[in-house]
């Protein structure tokens, strides 16, 4: 009777165990799927010319006319593309009570389709995040690399110091302006006191990254009309695994530039869609770089996250939302830039999936998730989403009674919601509302 008692014990210990064992077991496999995942740095993502279909203006990816009385942020300046000064994390960062932005500038003075030629990086600081003192370049210009600098990101560490990551363009001193593009870092403090914000001890601004010609074009393998791109780095710490990254736009390398069949779409697709002439020369893609040490001035290229060739030729800001458990990818784009037989509109477009490296989903079935009003396509521009729950811009080319103006200042901010695979925008606030 003992020994059968034993014997039912010992099989209940042996089943609990084989049940402990397989369920130890089944999160293992899982844990190394996320893991393979995660790591496998060599899938790119395509947008097809299948996916970049039926743009439509909805009341969840329209924004408003602007308010015409807008205020100017800064009287004597153009200010254009926009970005908040945040934490590794990604979120929002606050420096004793102080919000602070970065911007690029020019003067007002400049024919505003020159303010390219002359761009530099100013900041601005705020306490309650929307009316923001200008107060002057972000470094010293004559330390600053290239002819003008571009578009970039800006981290704030755990020992208080400022990464800012910008595009060289061009040369200092050149006697005529290229379009090269190089990607830079520098670094400096920040204080306050109670008059603002002040920066100082900037490091010597080094060149991080350069194009390779074989995941990345160069300016001299760059064909068609519209400027080649390896610029506008933005900083990314990825939460599942802890490597940093920067992201960056940049344009398909190498010599052969003929579209697969999946750059076109599926096969019922392809049987009655026609491609145009040209449209391999846009090329446009989503870079991305690995970092190799803590210091962030050493990085490896690694094969680009998104691919549009035959799609778009620039895919410009990328960033990288983690939200929800999900990587939501973010760029802009204008409709000049979108291949022949695509006709998307000026605006911000989005992706989602399950890791970094991932099979990335267009959001809301064609990717285009913020646009203008049709009857002023041009308004706003280069939206940035701030947290996953607002998203900034600036006014770009607007009407009034018929009249083509410029703003070259902050645009009404956007509350933005993003669930699964759908966005939606849920209201307006302020010009240059900065929230997280």
């Amino acid at each position: 009777m003992q020994k059968r008692q034993s014997f039912k014990k010992t099989c209940k210990r042996l089943s609990l165990l084989m049940i402990l064992l397989s369920i130890l077991l089944t999160i293992l496999l899982n844990f190394q799927q996320i893991t393979a995942e995660s790591i496998n740095t060599d899938y790119t993502e395509i947008w097809s010319r299948e996916q970049a279909q039926s743009f439509q203006l909805t009341k969840e990816n329209t924004i408003p006319n602007i308010d015409l009385n807008f205020k100017l942020a800064a009287r004597d300046l153009w200010i254009w593309d926009t970005w908040p000064l945040t934490k590794r994390d990604g979120s929002l960062a606050v420096v004793n009570g102080y919000k602070v932005i970065f911007a690029l500038t020019a003067p007002r003075n400049v024919d505003w389709n020159k303010r390219h030629d002359v761009a530099v990086i100013s900041y601005f600081y705020s306490q309650d995040g929307e009316n923001w003192i200008y107060k002057g370049p972000a470094y010293n210009l004559e330390d600053a690399l290239g002819s003008r600098q571009w578009a970039g990101s800006a981290m704030l560490d755990e020992d208080g110091k400022v990464q800012l990551f910008y595009t060289a363009t061009g040369r200092k001193g050149e006697a005529v302006k290229t379009f090269e593009q190089r990607l830079v870092k520098t670094t400096f403090n920040i204080s306050t006191d109670n008059n603002g914000v002040y920066i100082s001890n900037w490091s010597k601004h080094q060149v991080i990254l350069e194009a390779d010609g074989i995941y990345y074009e160069t300016m001299e393998q760059s064909k068609g009309s519209i400027i080649y791109s390896f610029r506008d780095p933005y900083f990314f710490r990825d939460p599942m695994t802890g490597k940093e990254y920067l992201l960056f736009e940049g344009n398909k390398g190498g010599n052969d530039q003929k579209l697969k069949s999946e750059n076109i779409g599926d096969e019922l697709f392809r049987k009655t869609h026609v491609v145009p002439p040209g449209s391999e020369n846009f090329n446009g893609n989503i870079g991305i770089a690995v970092a190799e040490n803590k210091d962030l001035t050493k990085f490896k290229l690694l094969p680009p996250l998104l691919e549009a060739a035959g799609v778009n030729q620039q895919l410009e800001r990328p960033q990288i939302v983690f939200k929800g458990n999900q990587y939501y990818l973010f760029t802009i784009s204008h409709r000049f830039t979108f291949a022949p037989g695509l006709n998307g509109p000026d605006g911000l477009y989005g992706f989602v999936g399950g890791s970094l490296h991932s099979k990335y989903k267009p959001l809301n079935g064609n990717a285009l998730v913020v646009t203008n009003p049709d009857n002023d396509p041009y308004q706003t521009y280069s939206w940035y989403v701030v947290s996953g729950n607002s998203i900034i811009s600036f006014i770009n080319e607007y009407h009034d009674n018929g009249e083509l103006r410029y703003g070259g200042t902050f645009a009404p901010t956007l509350r933005i919601n993003l669930k699964g695979d759908k966005s939606e925008i849920t209201e307006e606030l302020k010009e240059g509302k900065v929230i997280s």
